[in-house]
């Protein structure tokens, strides 16, 4: 293995760890918030896969991006169905006269 390679899995290793523990400690009173920023985290994500998927030649890393892509994608959407059924929730119920 090279010094790079070992030093990205590392990095990659610590952070889902330290994101675990961050998510797991999160109350549910504040999950909708985090929950919408995650959201627009997924946007950035999406931007930065159609970069990366862009060359017309395929090759391993186009290949990747469009992964990237769909899955981001899948994530922005779903997070925000699901954020605004949650807004929803919290909506005063209109009396009918």
């Amino acid at each position: 293995m090279t010094t790079a390679l070992l030093a990205s899995l590392f990095v990659f290793v610590l952070a889902s760890f330290v994101g675990f523990e961050v998510i797991n400690k999160v109350p549910p009173t504040l999950h909708t918030p985090l929950m919408s920023g995650a959201n627009a985290i997924s946007g950035i994500a999406v931007i930065g896969a159609l970069l990366i998927s862009g060359p017309k030649d395929w090759n391993v890393t186009v290949i990747l991006g469009l992964i990237a892509v769909i899955f981001a994608t899948i994530n922005v959407v779903g997070g925000f169905l699901v954020t605004d059924r949650m807004l929803q929730m919290f909506k005063k119920k209109e009396v009918k006269a």
